[in-house]
């Protein structure tokens, strides 16, 4: 009878490992290894217990809906190294604004990545000829870009049909004959609210605790430490010419809505304008938000408040820069014109930057 009893407590201890391990996720080669030694060690399955409770709360979805926005904002722009590129080309289909028989232009979508590089498995170049077919027939020509924006920036994006085509729309920006207006909420607000900022840019290596490059201001004069006037100094050679017509349109919240308008087309050029010309960096901006460190932007309270943000989350805070319109000189002159994402409509509306938009 005590052989019995010992044989089903044998058999009931087994079982409920073999539970444990079920419930904690644990049918690796070790578990069954561990069956055969004996019963589950009992700060193992601690561990495990502890460890699933960590997972969950990574996955736990946030009460707030503000910080649901932003994590799920988020999770999409990483979602879209992910997808097949026949996925992502319809994606550009739906987000196809306008076309005729020259270009293609589509409301480029937050987080998408132009150009390939290091670590990233989808972009839109590689999808243009898989986008060609959906859009006419199966012997379309791959379409062809004729500019750049940002991984982050969102908005109006042309697309040229033949290679012809898209020299001619290259030779038009590289001339300065394409009008852009972007749209951008800023923290602060800039003083004077409408001007130019006409300061060369350049690239610099940071020297910090974990090194980077920037790009920062090299500016033609300096103000001199004896008497207080404004002299030239000696032009880097690095530098790029930029210029940057900017306009407000809004304040509230510690937030500024600018109408920006870039008349050269360096490199980051309105995301450094703003930071340090200005001193209004983009919201959203991580990266020129701090010269010296690599950090998540710093938001004022009430900013936080509006938002209904908490400052340990701005780091997912998406970057507010919109190509808002595009006005091209193609035989007759084309406005093209792309309606911000719904994350800056909410911004917006959260901040209440109110504006008339005409």
């Amino acid at each position: 009878m005590a052989a019995a009893s010992g044989g089903a407590l044998r058999r009931s201890v087994a079982g409920l490992a073999r539970a444990a391990r079920t419930f904690c996720g644990y049918g690796s080669r070790r578990a069954a290894a561990e069956e055969k030694k004996g019963p589950v060690r009992a700060e193992y399955l601690a561990e495990r217990l502890r460890e699933r409770k960590r997972e969950e709360k990574q996955r736990e979805v946030p009460r707030d809906p503000a910080q649901r926005r932003v994590r799920k904002l988020a999770m999409v722009s990483a979602g879209l190294q992910h997808v097949h590129p026949n996925v992502l080309a319809k994606m550009l289909k739906q987000a196809t604004v306008y076309q005729n028989e020259e270009i293609v232009v589509i409301n480029k979508p937050y987080g998408l990545p132009v150009h390939g590089g290091p670590g990233i498995k989808n972009c839109i170049t590689d999808v243009l000829p898989i986008l060609a077919k959906m859009l006419e027939n199966m012997k379309a020509e791959p379409l062809h870009l004729c500019h750049r924006l940002d991984k982050e920036t969102t908005g109006v994006m042309v697309l040229a049909r033949s290679k012809e085509t898209a020299d001619r729309i290259r030779l038009l920006f590289k001339t300065r004959q394409v009008e852009k207006i972007y749209w951008a909420i800023s923290l602060g607000e800039p003083d004077p609210t409408e001007g130019i900022v006409d300061i060369p840019i350049v690239e610099k290596e940071v020297q910090s605790h974990q090194s980077h490059y920037k790009r920062t201001l090299a500016p033609s004069y300096r103000m001199s430490p004896e008497d207080g006037k404004v002299v030239r100094i000696r032009r880097n050679r690095s530098a790029e010419s930029a210029v940057t017509r900017y306009r407000l349109l809004a304040s509230s919240a510690a937030c500024s809505l600018l109408e920006l308008q870039p008349i050269t087309g360096v490199k980051h050029q309105i995301r450094v304008h703003l930071a340090y010309g200005l001193g209004c960096p983009i919201l959203g901006d991580h990266k020129y938000s701090h010269w010296s460190k690599l950090a998540p932007q710093k938001l004022p309270k009430v900013t936080l408040k509006r938002l209904k943000l908490e400052q340990s989350k701005a780091r997912h805070l998406p970057l507010h820069l919109h190509a808002h319109r595009l006005s091209l000189p193609l035989g007759e002159r084309l406005d093209l014109v792309c309606k911000p994402p719904l994350f800056f409509h909410k911004t917006l509306r959260n901040l209440e930057l109110d504006f008339d938009k005409d």
